[in-house]
């Protein structure tokens, strides 16, 4: 005769998937030569909680500037820096932090001041400024790309994160 399986037991069984968290995130690293700051790829295990934030754009930085140029924005690596800022003030809302990004995905937007094209080395300065650092080693996996616009004229950057929870 089977012996009925006791309710905390039960209850401590479905909670085992949920506590996988970042500490059992796997980031694979770019090859060995390579010192650019993502990661190649990133495991998340079964059972993690993930965290997806909408996309951020910058906060003004000129309020004197009209709304809808650069002036009152700044420029990409201005940009960056404002959106990774409000993105690491949004995760510590929710219990989380930058080492907890998984994935991102940049949008940018041509910079009249560079002839149309993408300000990639602006946003790397701004990138850099959070992921790679000694204070924050974790890598996310990344895609970043030139779009047409964004919602704003006066918007260079915007970005979109995945988090998983610890």
């Amino acid at each position: 005769m089977m012996r009925p399986i006791p309710c905390r037991l039960i209850a401590l069984l479905l909670l085992v998937p949920s506590m996988a968290g970042a500490e059992d995130v796997i980031r694979h690293k770019l090859p060995v030569n390579s010192t650019f700051p993502i990661a190649a790829a990133v495991e998340v295990p079964a059972g993690a909680t993930t965290v997806y934030l909408s996309g951020k754009v910058p906060p003004a930085i000129d309020d004197k500037a009209p709304r809808d140029s650069v002036a009152a924005y700044g420029d990409t690596e201005r940009q960056t820096v404002g959106v990774l800022g409000a993105i690491r003030d949004q995760l510590k809302g929710l219990g989380l932090g930058m080492g907890d990004v998984v994935k991102m995905q940049v949008f940018l937007v041509g910079d009249p001041d560079k002839g149309g094209k993408m300000d990639f080395a602006g946003f790397m300065k701004g990138y850099t400024q959070f992921f790679g650092t000694a204070e924050q080693p974790n890598l996310p996996s990344r895609s970043a790309m030139q779009v047409a616009a964004l919602a704003n004229p006066g918007f260079l950057v915007e970005i979109e994160v995945t988090a998983v929870r610890p």
